[in-house]
């Protein structure tokens, strides 16, 4: 009867470390998986922005091209009216 409580306390022990082992790891599992939804959600929110930039760098290279062309225009326009007028 003497060994009883000689192995159970380290039996105990080890126990006790195994629970706080998975606990611990059950926290940081949960935390990991908060950090992932967080990332999830701020690299969907920075494909939209993205997304935002690409359609305004499109429609700014559509104008410029027209304001090429109106420029053109208006340079042939002007040529013209200078040859008739000398």
């Amino acid at each position: 009867m003497q060994h009883f409580p000689k192995h159970l306390v380290p039996a105990l022990l080890l126990a006790f470390s195994f629970t706080a082992c998975g606990n611990l790891s059950n926290e940081v599992e949960n935390k990991l998986n908060a950090l992932k939804n967080k990332t999830e959600t701020l690299d969907s929110t920075i494909n939209k922005e993205f997304e935002k930039v690409s359609t305004l760098d499109s429609l700014i290279n559509k104008e410029s091209e027209k304001v090429k062309k109106l420029d053109t225009l208006i340079n042939s326009t002007s040529s013209r009216l200078e040859s008739i007028s000398h």
